[in-house]
């Protein structure tokens, strides 16, 4: 475990079965990591089951922030508008009151309000949401599984970006091979977003070393030996996620060494956010705060906003260069 103090915010109320769930996965979470702080956010009776459970020493990590209403997992994206304990949560990372934040609620919720509480950084329209799988052949990081659903080439591109510096910094993965997710590895293969989106990766500028390897299939996703990141469209990512996770616990669970991937980071805004599916349990929560904690103790939002900083500067010299021997 990485050294750091790390404050989280917890949405107490987000999930199916919230708060049960999330009360019992904080509770894992601040006895597995004793620099771990945590502001639970919800209702003060929700926080005191919690609290109870503690011994003198873990409360005094604890501070609470009362908040009774909550985003629906079955609301329109726009409920987080109102306030909510998943807006108060991302209230709190944008004041410096936390360092990260996590929530098992509604996705479309939870985005909504980190775009709308933290902004976006430049040169992204659409976040992503980043899933870390457990493959046989190592870690691969799969985007977009569920942050933006309609698939546009210029986004697709821009997400492999995101998911190649990620995979550096938050995985230590050394040049990142990426892939596109298709239905074939031949050029020409998959729809049309897929068949525009094949050519521009081949000539997109990816940092860390990174390399595109290709159009990679589902199979390739689970088993992890061509591909370090896979990217996809948040509708496609979603669903594929979803069924490894049922493969998984077909199988009686992902590969040795390998966590459940029930917990996603979302890249493209100003700050640290961790999503958990709505069916999360008390340990895919602890995972899900450990996770934060771990970007968090990393720089790992600071680190891949820079990159990509980086790539966007010298993209824009690359292009202005092209313009002057153009019009010379």
């Amino acid at each position: 475990m990485e050294p750091g103090t790390a404050r989280i915010a917890v949405d107490l109320l987000g999930g199916d079965d919230a708060p049960a769930v999330v009360v019992d996965g904080a509770l894992r979470a601040m006895r597995a990591d004793p620099d771990l702080h945590l502001l639970l956010v919800g209702p003060t009776e929700v926080a005191d089951a919690l609290i109870a459970a503690l011994d003198p020493a873990e409360r005094a990590r604890i501070t609470v922030r009362p908040v009774r209403s909550a985003v629906g997992m079955a609301d329109h994206p726009s409920a987080a508008r109102s306030e909510s304990t998943v807006r108060a949560a991302v209230t709190a990372v944008r004041d410096g009151t936390a360092d990260a934040l996590v929530s098992a609620g509604a996705t479309g919720a939870t985005v909504t309000a980190a775009v709308l509480g933290l902004g976006r950084w430049p040169e992204i329209r659409q976040p992503a949401l980043v899933a870390t799988l457990p493959a046989v052949a190592g870690p691969v990081v799969l985007l977009d599984v569920g942050g933006s659903l309609e698939p546009r080439p210029a986004t697709l591109a821009r997400h492999a970006v995101l998911g190649a510096a990620y995979a550096a910094v938050a995985h230590s993965v050394v040049a990142p091979r990426v892939g596109l997710l298709s239905v074939g590895t031949e050029a020409g293969k998959g729809d049309r977003v897929r068949r525009a989106t094949d050519p521009l990766l081949a000539v997109e500028p990816l940092p860390c070393g990174a390399r595109y390897v290709g159009l990679v299939e589902g199979y390739d996703v689970a088993l992890g030996a061509r591909a370090d990141v896979v990217v996809t469209d948040g509708f496609t990512g979603n669903v594929l996620l979803k069924a490894i996770e049922g493969a998984y616990a077909m199988a009686g669970g992902p590969p040795v060494g390998g966590g459940a991937p029930r917990a996603a980071a979302l890249l493209g805004v100003a700050g640290t956010v961790v999503v958990c599916h709505g069916s999360a349990r008390a340990d895919d929560v602890a995972s899900g705060i450990a996770l934060a904690a771990h970007l968090w103790r990393r720089r790992a939002t600071e680190l891949v906003s820079a990159l990509l900083d980086g790539d966007a500067a010298t993209d824009r010299t690359d292009r202005s260069t092209d313009t002057e021997v153009r019009t010379s």
